[in-house]
């Protein structure tokens, strides 16, 4: 730790940013695919995916317990392919773990300015752990010799001087051929002293990859089974920290003295018990007030410590010694729970927050944190507290990666930070965990918790939404914010953020929107699909007085044509690329570029017919929400190749431009 503080002083360095995770030969992983890593990162998906074994591949890396840190090929390398690995692991061990890391321009500035140049081509640096437990750096150094040339030309060394120093070709060679000059000049000495005082005796590159990896952050990791434990022998857990058989629910609690300024030994002495009690019950308090600022579920909780004398009755091993016993009091009650039994979530709350803290006293906030299933003995509403506690005061110092199969612990405004993980199984032959990052997943099951933390967030913004746009699903949602935020970005009118977009499920449930949400008085336009079966409802809704005139709108409005979805609004020519990028067709099964004489109007229609004729084996079932999500996922891969992007803006803008429209009216009327 002071390592660490002297170097982040004297250099300024700041931690690294983790950009991207790829896991290999780990448990249920055969090769989870690289994957982006965001400010905050949720991989969803089903139990059993293999979102847990990710977690703690990673956590191997650099972990805040350093006896942690070992890969074990007999318990974690995958089982049917061990034997082989057997084999060969003593002269090739196998590759789990590579990230990649981004360092800061300043702090490559400022670590050029100690070595004298600049010595990085990128800001990219490439770290991996295998099975050999062994640390292995990639970084794109330039050629060493060109750093020598600088250190003695500023040096201004004489022709003489330098000639018994040209033959150097690393910094470590010139130190040694320096000092074994003993008649070495004025100006040589400066250079060595120079040298010795930017350099380590390793030299260039052991310099640098010791000054990145102390700012590269640990790892903490959490779950459930870490969670403080109701009631601890002193006795037993002394025993078995003796023998180094500590449980995960010991480590918090023996974080939680840690906290306290105390050890088990001074716990089982009596001469400080007041005094401990009294500083671990001010710990308590301040928690538990951290706590209460998130926790909108019950005020009314307090958590109490006892140190108490075993009872000969009590099973073993609180049967004997000192037992220390944590409660949960209701204030509101009067009574106390071990805090084993009551309050799931508050209790995993609690006891993250004691092993947050005493990670963070020892290594300050240079730390990521990898939460395992955070909110899974929460209520829904509780999971929006810890979302919001994770984005309040653990983003802004901290990277947070988080598992979840719960769509309340998805975050609607951090969409593009979800990961999908699934266990795929291809053509009967069994792949592993995969991790989705640029391609979604096809996985009804994994993809649900997505839908439906969209669903669910619109359906909660529209009790406080002023102005409401009802669109028919979710995939208008997703292409009305993606043009919306595009145009923003070109200077261009794009809708008013003032507008909350609802997916309704279709034109029928509307009238069921208004008579549920009527009453609160909200501003309400529609967006909706115009096809064969739909124009006599669209005609109904306009002329009913269910929204004011000039509320309803069709996408035919908006293109060449008589009949229309959102997806003609892009054009078929953005349409069939943003499909075919989508689904990875081959040639042969791509849409065509240039419509068929005989293909419908719609190109949903057109897709919707072009897949189901295309072999099932091997081209999965198309569903029309997933190119618009693929479309978010790959702005900066797509943009540059889809036709006709020009005239799909404009298209989106004469929309927008409508809808803002009613705003003015509105607030005239």
């Amino acid at each position: 730790m002071k390592v660490f503080l002297k170097w982040h002083l004297l250099w300024g360095i700041s931690p690294l940013k983790l950009k991207s995770v790829r896991v290999e030969n780990y448990k249920c992983i055969d090769d989870s695919n690289e994957f982006t890593v965001e400010d905050v990162t949720c991989l969803v998906g089903k139990n059993e995916s293999g979102k847990t074994a990710l977690l703690q591949a990673l956590y191997k890396l650099k972990p805040d317990i350093l006896v942690d840190g070992k890969f074990d090929p007999l318990n974690e390398y995958p089982r049917r392919k061990y034997s082989a690995y057997k084999e060969r692991c003593k002269t090739n061990p196998d590759n789990i773990l590579t990230t990649c890391w981004q360092i800061e321009t300043k702090d490559i500035d400022s670590l050029s300015d100690i070595i004298g140049c600049e010595f990085m081509e990128n800001k990219i640096i490439k770290v991996t752990k295998g099975y050999d437990n062994e640390i292995y750096w990639d970084i794109d150094y330039i050629d060493e010799r060109q750093i020598i040339e600088k250190y003695i030309h500023s040096a201004g060394l004489s022709e003489e001087e330098r000639t018994c120093l040209n033959v150097s070709n690393t910094i470590e060679q010139l130190i040694k051929d320096l000092l074994a000059n003993p008649s070495r000049s004025e100006t040589q000495e400066t250079l060595l002293i120079n040298l010795q005082n930017n350099f380590s005796q390793e030299g260039f590159e052991e310099t640098i990859i010791s000054r990145l990896n102390d700012v590269i952050p640990k790892f903490l990791y959490f779950s459930s089974y870490q969670k403080l434990p109701g009631q601890i022998s002193v006795d037993d857990l002394i025993s078995r920290q003796n023998k180094k058989e500590l449980r995960q629910n010991d480590k918090c609690f023996l974080a939680l003295l840690d906290l306290a300024g105390t050890s088990l030994e001074e716990l089982n002495g009596a001469g400080r018990f007041e005094e401990l009690i009294a500083e671990l019950e001010s710990i308590s308090n301040r928690l538990t007030q951290e706590i209460f600022t998130y926790w909108t579920q019950n005020k009314h909780l307090e958590v109490e410590f006892r140190l108490d004398i075993a009872r000969n009755q009590d099973p073993a091993p609180f049967n004997k010694g000192n037992i220390f016993r944590t409660r949960i009091k209701n204030t509101r009650h009067g009574i106390t729970v071990s805090f084993d039994e009551r309050s799931a979530g508050f209790v995993w709350f609690f006891s993250f927050l004691v092993w947050f803290s005493q990670v963070r006293k020892n290594y300050g906030d240079n730390l990521i944190i990898l939460l395992d299933e955070p909110g899974l003995n929460l209520h829904a509403r509780a999971q929006a507290d810890l979302l919001r506690y994770i984005n309040e005061k653990l983003k802004p110092n901290h990277q947070i990666i988080y598992t979840t199969h719960s769509p309340f612990m998805i975050d609607p405004d951090n969409i593009l930070g979800v990961r999908t993980v699934e266990d795929l199984l291809v053509n009967g032959k069994a792949e592993g965990t995969k991790v989705g990052d640029d391609v979604l997943t096809t996985d009804a099951d994994t993809i649900f918790p997505l839908q439906a933390a969209l669903g669910y967030d619109i359906t909660q913004t529209l009790f406080v939404g002023k102005h409401t746009l009802l669109v028919e699903g979710p995939s208008d949602l997703l292409y009305l914010t993606w043009f919306s935020h595009t145009l923003h970005e070109m200077g261009r009118e794009c809708l008013d953020p003032r507008w909350t977009i609802a997916p309704c499920g279709g034109i029928d449930k509307i009238g069921s929107f208004i008579a549920l949400f009527g009453g609160n008085k909200i501003h309400v336009a529609a967006l909706t699909d115009f096809g064969s079966g739909q124009k006599k409802k669209v005609r109904t809704l306009k002329e009913s007085n269910l929204l004011k005139a000039g509320h309803v709108f069709s996408a035919e409005m908006y293109v060449d044509q008589d009949e229309a979805d959102i997806e003609d609004l892009l054009g078929r020519s953005f349409y069939v690329s943003l499909v075919n990028e989508c689904y990875n067709l081959d040639n042969s099964m791509k849409l065509p570029m240039e419509k068929p004489s005989a293909a419908p109007v719609r190109v949903l229609e057109e897709a919707e017919r072009h897949f189901a004729l295309l072999p099932h084996e091997e081209v999965p079932e198309f569903n029309h929400y997933i190119p618009s999500l693929f479309l978010i996922n790959n702005t900066a891969k797509l943009v540059p190749i889809v036709p006709d992007f020009d005239r799909s803006l404009d298209r989106f803008e004469k929309l927008f431009r409508d809808l803002n429209g009613l705003l003015r009216i509105d607030e005239v009327i």
